[in-house]
């Protein structure tokens, strides 16, 4: 699966709208600061400083929408520390569609959770940080490209620092340019990798090109806290369609027809009927049902279904008066 041939360059930030989407101009590289000074401690990752987990805390790597990310020394390993935010000041939307059909292995929890005290608002949060581990090496002894975790604590996600091959923080997919055959295969294999999740139960729910980052090998998945259940989510196949959808259309800026495929139907046909495998070969091609609903044929049923209601509730009201 490794190209050590692949060509990937950073977009600079002010040309960031002007895309070359033919893929004919490669764009001069960003040059990243390097990984040097440290800053102060957070309150929340001094715990792990304390017990030896992490030695140093480098600098702030990003901050999104569910956990500010740190870059951090343990040992003589740099790696980054993910601090989960609150449920309070996290702002995911629609958290309660991504944690239907999520499992809490303890019947205790599961009915706290359920009551909505204070310690079930606790195993709610542990649930969902630990969702984010669980999917990580879930994913990656299915055979997708993700950071290898280091373990969780108390809100804490401490895991591998992707690179590029200069040793700096590796770009997101949507800082870089591409040739458009850079962009066939890497979409290729972004839908090997989503084949691959759906193939071990997950969809990744949030996928795009703000999730994805590039090292020199290609693209890497991360951001996994919302992972679904595909089998128990009743929004799964909706959320599949679109990250394949999110996908495809990114790439296609450099190769247009891949906007033109259909991946995420084809898997999600196979994954119903039991004949989707990690190495299914995928076309990109479904034949989309045209045909329009019956609905005078689905009305005449309803209605036949009403009639025969209230002739049941007519003969029963007939058996009263009788009585």
């Amino acid at each position: 699966m490794l190209n050590h041939g692949r060509r990937h360059d950073r977009i600079p930030s002010l040309q960031l709208r002007h895309i070359d989407i033919q893929g004919n101009r490669h764009q001069p590289a960003i040059v990243q600061p390097r990984i040097e000074h440290t800053v102060k401690t957070p309150n929340r990752l001094q715990p792990l400083v304390e017990d030896g987990l992490v030695d140093e805390v480098i600098r702030p790597l990003m901050s999104g929408k569910e956990a500010d990310v740190f870059i951090v020394r343990c040992g003589s390993k740099i790696r980054c520390a993910k601090i989960y935010k609150d449920a309070l000041k996290r702002s995911f939307k629609k958290a309660a569609q991504y944690t239907e059909g999520r499992k809490v292995r303890n019947s205790r929890r599961a009915r706290a959770i359920e009551k909505g005290s204070k310690f079930g608002r606790k195993q709610q949060e542990d649930t969902w940080q630990n969702a984010e581990v669980d999917a990580l090496y879930q994913l990656a002894s299915a055979g997708v490209r993700v950071p290898e975790p280091y373990g969780c604590f108390d809100g804490v996600l401490l895991m591998e620092l992707i690179t590029d091959e200069n040793g700096d923080v590796a770009p997101r997919l949507n800082e870089v340019s591409m040739s458009a055959e850079q962009a066939r295969e890497d979409h290729a294999l972004m839908m090997h990798y989503v084949m691959r999740m759906l193939c071990a139960g997950l969809v990744h729910g949030d996928l795009s090109e703000f999730n994805v980052l590039v090292d020199e090998s290609g693209p890497v998945i991360i951001d996994l806290p919302q992972a679904v259940d595909a089998a128990a989510n009743n929004n799964a196949r909706s959320m599949l369609e679109r990250d394949v959808r999110n996908m495809s259309d990114y790439y296609g800026q450099f190769a247009p027809e891949l906007r033109d495929t259909h991946y995420a139907e084809e898997m999600w046909a196979l994954y119903e009927e039991g004949e989707l495998h990690p190495d299914r070969e995928l076309t990109g091609q479904f034949a989309v049902d045209t045909h329009s609903a019956d609905v005078d044929g689905v009305m005449l049923e309803i209605k036949a279904a009403l009639a025969e209601e209230e002739s049941r509730r007519q003969r029963l009201r007939d058996a009263e008066e009788e009585d």
